[in-house]
């Protein structure tokens, strides 16, 4: 190296520049940065016509008053600006459905999550067969359809041939005999939440099993190793691990959970009291579809669009930082 540094060059060499590019490869460039903001033209087109146009109708709706006349044609919608959010926030019975909301979702997002993850480290545990045994449970319980799992949930909690009125009895507590769970908001609310829980824990389950099966084992035997417990490798190691998913599949639970819908809605038409067991999800479609107010419901649902922001912008913060 040295000597080629010290001697002259040879006389006729040159160093060769290099190539100049072409604009068949500018363009092979320019076309490949532009690939994906192609690929992406079609889905951004959908989420903006399928999402975007409901939204920023239903955000004008909620400035108007839309009634049955307007749905119908009869009569154009009337400018009210702000009355209907006054009427809102005014309204005790509103606050009291939004309270109920928070609560219901908090106790089921929480319950759900603590039993999925439950499930899904007890699926790492057990043998090969009884996994397959329990994860097959459970995919029967997420596919089986609404409909069809609230008529056995009815059935089960029925006031005269409900299994559960018969189990408590033969245990002894005769007054269970002919108990109804849907009149008392109390136990409508615990029946829900049992119905609630019960279809969404597999998604939990399943999802956290997939993370945890993505934890180092040898990490976690080297742990073991240096005298660490099993909680303590739980604690330390695995749940660090998995904490993304936790993250995401908390923020799920949290928005599914506050706009629950057809389970209250059922359980109500099979004996719960309307008024007593409102949750947003249900007291939106009867201004909407039951009173006809499509001004007040939009309003509402935009009431509820925001709260649920509110209640998950703490999980996209932590979601953010585990990204980093």
């Amino acid at each position: 190296m040295s000597d080629l540094l010290t001697k002259p060059p040879v006389r006729g060499w040159r160093l060769t520049p290099p190539p100049r590019p072409t604009a068949t490869s500018r363009g092979a460039r320019r076309g490949k940065a532009l690939a994906p903001y192609v690929l992406l033209t079609p889905v951004v087109v959908v989420f903006v016509l399928a999402l975007g146009y409901p939204l920023v109708r239903q955000l004008v709706m909620s400035f108007q008053e839309f009634g049955l006349a307007q749905q119908i044609g009869t009569k154009p919608p009337e400018w009210v600006g702000l009355d209907n959010y006054r009427e809102l926030l005014g309204d005790e019975g509103v606050w009291g459905v939004v309270l109920r909301s928070i609560a219901f979702c908090l106790v089921n997002a929480g319950l759900t999550m603590v039993v999925g993850m439950s499930v899904a480290v007890l699926m790492t545990k057990v043998a090969g067969w009884l996994r397959i045994a329990l994860q097959s449970i459970l995919l029967l319980a997420w596919a089986m359809p609404v409909i069809a799992a609230m008529t056995v949930w009815q059935w089960l909690f029925d006031t005269q041939y409900g299994v559960v009125n018969w189990l408590f009895v033969q245990l002894g507590f005769d007054q269970f005999a002919g108990h109804s769970w849907l009149l008392e908001p109390l136990s409508f609310y615990g029946v829900a939440t049992v119905i609630v829980t019960w279809m969404s824990v597999p998604f939990v389950a399943f999802s956290v099993f997939a993370a945890l099966t993505q934890v180092s084992e040898e990490v976690l035997e080297a742990a073991q190793l240096d005298g660490a417990g099993g909680w303590q490798r739980f604690r330390f190691i695995t749940l660090p691990t998995i904490m993304p998913v936790v993250y995401v599949v908390g923020l799920l639970q949290v928005v599914w959970d506050l706009r629950v819908f057809a389970q209250i809605y059922y359980l109500q038409g099979a004996g719960g009291l309307r008024s007593e067991t409102d949750l947003l999800g249900t007291f939106i479609y009867r201004l909407g579809i039951g009173n006809s107010d499509y001004g007040m419901a939009s309003a509402v649902a935009i009431f509820m669009l925001l709260l649920t922001l509110a209640l998950t912008v703490g999980y996209v913060r932590k979601l953010a930082k585990e990204v980093d």
